[in-house]
């Protein structure tokens, strides 16, 4: 008997392993990304100054009291954009959910044309939440004008289209029963829905608007970064003139109004499991939407902001550029972008796996309450504010995307690596080292079998959403479609506009079905 037998599974690894180096390496070459540009002297010349700028933080009592103007003005802006996108997205499900369907009623048969018009709702909910909320808030700026009513229509639409989405999925997921039993005796569509579906929806349907709300403080508090108002344009202005000391400042509420936000999020789930809790929330929620109102309502009159140049400002984006000229940098743009998701998401998967380690506890208390912390501060930073100080390191271009990319998303696999481990089962690993196996062959051949297809699920998740993000991170200066758009748009040529945003939305498309196949592969 051998007393180290081989791994009868090393030469498949190996060779997949080299198989993905090789699909790897054109990404460097086509992002230019050498993380030996962070280590030359320019480089961290320029990161030293700016960062020994943060010290000590901005605190003067006018700079404060604008940081908390925009702060609420943030906050206002989330809440005014959610309740545009409940006013958008509640019929949107209503309409087009299957769950009233069910069994089929006479009244439903009555409305062919109702039913007609559910792929049209469903094709424009997957437009209006296709397009990134910052896309929509750079469209509107360029149509209104500055301020935070771009913001808020942005978030109206982008969360519309995807309140509309699970609203209508949280009803098809109900058990049935009631409904056929309403259905049975005569109830009508609107009957079924409040009497059959509602009751037992609200939770979910409370707990999920509560978690958008969460997303539109992150997404609003980084549209100042295309002139729609808040605490982001107070930190693009701050990075731009180099201005360390702000920064630290406006860093520290962007990470304290995330922390808080979290907070309160969790306190109202905890609340929906109270008798009275969702009717308390949803007053609550109703009182902030006209409390936020009330504070944008007179920054939007003095503006005067002419709702009505909407229409042709819209008008002008038709038809798309299809001419042959715009093909080429669309080609490269597409590519860009695909290469930043791809070498962005690679890295954060290793560094996500690596920071798993401490998180999960393997390395002692100390460790993992300090990596823990590290990893809240990186997806705690959104991935556009991260290209913005990226660009200030590696300049315009998609080595920052990639970078920007990486730091984010390691944040978020390493929480979800480290959770994962804590959750694996133990007892392969305490045999293999009860065994005689060293820590790492435990790890290796005990624990990463059981966790390593959820981190590969986990990932392609995640590569589906930065692709989305590579696309909109060209807006400050870090390549792919995004910078094309920017230029576009900086130029007046909305026709060339609107067709590198439907590049975006076929290239976020394809992702989607190919990470969800990928994901159904790995399933089985």
């Amino acid at each position: 008997m051998l007393s180290h037998p081989r791994d009868p599974a090393l030469l498949p690894r190996l060779g997949w392993t080299l198989v993905l180096l090789a699909l790897l390496a054109p990404t460097f070459v086509y992002t230019h990304f050498n993380p030996a540009l962070l280590l030359q002297p320019e480089t961290l010349g320029t990161l030293g100054h700016f960062v020994a700028g943060f010290f000590p933080p901005a605190h003067e009592a006018g700079f404060l009291l604008e940081v908390a103007r925009e702060t609420i003005t943030t906050l206002a802006v989330a809440t005014a954009g959610l309740g545009m996108a409940l006013l958008l997205g509640a019929p949107l499900a209503f309409v087009t959910t299957r769950a009233l369907d069910l069994p089929m009623s006479a009244e439903a048969r009555r409305h062919p044309l109702a039913r007609g018009l559910r792929p049209i709702l469903r094709g424009l909910m997957i437009g209006l939440r296709g397009v990134p909320e910052i896309v929509w808030a750079l469209l509107f700026v360029r149509a209104v004008g500055l301020g935070s009513l771009p913001a808020v229509l942005a978030l109206g639409l982008a969360y519309g289209g995807m309140l509309g989405k699970v609203y209508a999925e949280i009803l098809e997921s109900q058990p049935d029963g009631p409904t056929r039993a309403l259905t049975a005796q005569g109830a009508g569509r609107i009957q079924v829905f409040f009497w059959g579906l509602w009751p037992q929806a609200l939770p979910e349907l409370v707990s999920y608007t509560v978690y958008r709300w969460e997303c539109a403080i992150r997404a609003s508090a980084v549209m100042g970064f295309v002139g729609a108002g808040g605490i982001g344009q107070l930190l693009d202005t701050s990075i731009k003139m180099m201005n360390g000391s702000e920064v630290s400042t406006l860093l520290l509420v962007f990470l304290l109004l995330v922390i808080g936000t979290e907070a309160i999020s969790a306190l109202a789930r905890r609340g929906l499991e109270s008798r009275y809790g969702s009717g308390v929330l949803a007053a609550a929620v109703a009182t902030a939407i006209g409390a936020s109102l009330a504070w944008l309502w007179p920054a939007w009159a003095a503006a005067g902001a002419d709702l009505k140049a909407l229409w042709p400002f819209a008008a002008s984006f038709f038809p798309p550029e299809m001419g042959a000229a715009i093909w080429g940098d669309l080609a490269r743009g597409t590519l860009e972008t695909l290469a930043i998701s791809v070498l962005g998401t690679t890295l954060a998967f290793a560094g996500g796996g690596l920071l798993a380690l401490p998180a999960s506890g393997r390395f002692g208390m100390p460790a993992k309450a300090a990596t823990r912390l590290l990893l809240n501060a990186l997806r705690g930073v959104p991935d556009l504010l991260w290209a913005a100080l990226a660009v200030l390191a590696l300049g315009l271009g998609p080595a920052a995307g990639v970078l920007a990319l990486a730091l984010h998303t390691t944040g978020v696999l390493g929480r979800l690596f480290a959770e994962t481990l804590e959750n694996a089962p133990p007892l392969p690993e305490q045999a293999l080292l009860a065994a005689g196996a060293g820590r790492a062959a435990a790890f290796g051949h005990g624990v990463l079998p059981e966790v390593i297809v959820q981190w590969l699920a986990y990932t392609l998740y995640r590569w589906e959403n930065n692709i989305r993000i590579a696309a909109v991170l060209g807006i400050v200066g870090a390549g792919g479609l995004g910078q094309q758009l920017y230029l576009a748009l900086s130029l007046f040529q909305e026709k060339t506009a609107a067709t590198v945003i439907v590049a975006m939305l076929l290239l976020s498309w394809l992702a989607e079905e190919t990470s969800r196949h990928t994901r159904l592969r790995l399933a089985h």
